[in-house]
């Protein structure tokens, strides 16, 4: 599994400060991952994370992959992924990958946080 660097789009990696990636797989795209530069409650401004993985590569470990890949190629040093609580197989690719849970008391999403110190 490889990521490619891509053209973003509106809100998907394209805005200032964002980056994008196709995630391909045996030469097959297997989806897209995307930071973006946002400013959003509870962390304030900071780069967001996003993974969107075709159904058929969904529980094959690549999220897992993707994530580490795209965050260690990214100018980032510190990247937050926001997703929803019902969604356990994106938190624990992010854990696998090296985000730590970081979701304050009475948030209404999982927030996980990468930090390039930590994962060296």
């Amino acid at each position: 599994m490889v990521l490619v660097r891509a053209k973003g789009t509106p809100g998907k990696g394209a805005g200032p400060g964002g980056e994008a990636w196709s995630i391909v797989t045996k030469g097959v795209k297997s989806g897209r991952i995307f930071i973006n530069w946002i400013d959003e409650p509870p962390v304030g401004p900071h780069a967001s994370i996003q993974i969107y993985l075709n159904r058929q590569s969904q529980g094959r470990g690549i999220g897992r992959i993707a994530y580490r890949l795209a965050s260690e190629d990214s100018q980032y040093p510190t990247i937050f992924a926001h997703m929803r609580k019902s969604n356990e197989p994106s938190k624990r690719a992010a854990q696998a990958a090296g985000y730590q849970d970081a979701t304050p008391p009475d948030y209404t999403q999982h927030l996980m946080r990468w930090d390039r110190q930590q994962s060296l």
